[in-house]
Parts: structure tokens; sequence; C-alpha cells
């Protein structure tokens, strides 16, 4: 079922044909009384009462907001057009606002792709589209929109690793717009038949369980250090070479292998320290204590 334009005419118009036919009808009564004509009395009544009738037909639609309408439990269209308007009494009409809403889930704890339970939990910005659907469709899309986002959390967040690898393969917490663009797709394509548009969907909250917390930091701690020492040895390494070779060329000093590696082996031990070392001055010959 697809939203179609229901029947409505502007208000105001509206409202000063129904008091010309409150005004006629007083009319009619009142030159009943004086001549004593009942045919006009009975004509006054009955314009009196289709004025009170098309009362009924009046309602307001504020900016960004539908009024869906039913003849009888059938779908009549849907009325967008701001302002004051009147159609057929007949119909029962029921609000639905077409504006932008959100809401966050709750922390959902689900198993990565890895199997380490995760917990995560989403924000999502949507609105409504079709009037129809979102009313007739579902029972309660509001509530369909809000469950539905919960289960497409949990399918996206079982597809990805927390930790990125070294295989390329997106991860839940360093490649943000990918894992958005796909929650926002898998989240589309389950609210699509209430007539809701998904605009936006971003992680929230993402963090490990509770009971791997702790191991997984250590984890984390230990890749850091590793990284860090990896990225301190190549600078030492470098810095090294550098200056055996300046050495070489500016003729400086001249060293057999030994000393060499002696040098080396105390330039990387100042330079990868984790503390800063204490100088010890030489002060006998090259190859003297």
């Amino acid at each position: 079922m697809n939203e179609r334009q229901g029947f409505s005419v502007a208000g105001i118009p509206t409202v000063l044909v129904c008091l010309v036919m409150g005004l006629v009808s007083v009319m009619l009564w009142v030159n009943m009384l004086q001549q004593q004509e009942g045919g006009l009395g009975v004509v006054g009544l009955l314009l009196f009462g289709l004025a009170l009738f098309m009362l009924r037909g009046f309602f307001q639609v504020a900016p960004n907001e539908g009024q869906v309408m039913q003849l009888f439990g059938k779908y009549a269209g849907t009325v967008r057009a701001e302002g004051l308007r009147w159609t057929n009494p007949f119909y029962s009409r029921r609000r639905v606002s077409l504006r932008v809403r959100n809401f966050e889930s709750s922390k959902l704890k689900v198993n990565d792709s890895d199997g380490n339970p995760i917990e995560i939990a989403a924000i999502v910005v949507w609105q409504v589209v079709d009037t129809a659907e979102a009313v007739f469709c579902v029972e309660d899309y509001e509530n369909f929109a809000q469950i539905q986002s919960e289960s497409a959390l949990r399918q996206m967040a079982q597809n990805y690793p927390y930790d990125a690898h070294d295989d390329g393969k997106p991860a839940l917490r360093s490649h943000g717009e990918v894992i958005n663009n796909h929650l926002r797709d898998e989240i589309q394509a389950r609210l699509e038949k209430a007539g809701v548009q998904v605009v936006e969907a971003r992680i929230s909250h993402l963090a490990y369980a509770q009971e791997i917390a702790q191991a997984m930091l250590q984890r984390q701690q230990a890749n850091a250090i590793v990284a860090a020492r990896e990225r301190i040895v190549d600078g030492a390494v470098g810095m090294v070479a550098m200056a055996l070779e300046r050495l070489r060329q500016q003729g400086v000093v001249e060293l057999d292998e030994e000393r060499k590696a002696a040098m080396v082996s105390n330039l990387l031990v100042v330079l990868c320290g984790d503390r800063s070392t204490q100088p010890v001055v030489n002060a006998g010959t090259l190859y003297g204590g």
C-alpha cells in the first residue's frame, strides 16, 4: 500500500460558507415566525444541521505532518498541505509526524566475527516518508523501527572483528565510515516495508564485554608496546648506520670490526634504552683501558 493524496479544500473559505449557511438558516426561522410558514422553518433547520455537520470536516495540518484519512475503514488518502483544511466529514483522521527523529539503541552484547563478546549501541536518525505504509503495514511503526534497528545492529556486529587484522578486513573500531554505512543499509532494508527512511546510523558505544575487557586491554597495550619498540629500533639502526657512514666519509677515526661492533652496541643501548644512560669518559688510549 502506497501513499496517495487525499481530498481536502482550503478551510477559511469553507468556514465562510458555513457561516453564510448559518445566517441563512436563522433568517429563514425569523421569516417563519413572522409569516407562519412551516416550509421555511424546515429548510432553515436543514441548513443549520448541514452547517453543523460540515464543521466535523475541519482539521489542521502542522508543518512536516500528514493526516491519514479513512472512509469506513478504507484508506482514502493523506493530506500534507499545511494550515486549516476541510474534507469529507465522514473521514476519520490520524496524525503522522514527518519530522526527522532519532533514538539510541540499548547496549547489546554480541559476539564479533572472531567470537569475542562485545558491547555495542547505535544512534539511528529516521523519518516517515510514506504515511500509508507506516500506518497500515505495521502495527506500531515507532516500536517497529527501534526493534528492527537493534536487530540490524546485532547482525552487522557479527560480520566484523573488533580490532583490525593484517588481512585488511574492516573492523568495528578502526573503520567507522564503512561500519556506519553498512549499519544504515541493514536498517533501511528492514524498515522499507514500514515507509521509513533511515537518514543516518552511527555507532555510539563500542567496548569489549566486562569478562574479557582486562585481557583485551593487556593485549592492546602489548601491541602498542611492540609497535613502539619496533619504531624505536628502526630509528636507532638508521641513526647508527648514519653515524658510521659519517665517520667513514670524514675520516675522523678508523675502526676495526670489533670496535665497530662495540660502538654499534653502545649506540643501540643509548638510543633504545628506557632510561637515560650515564656517560663514561675513556681517558686512555684507543685500545687501552
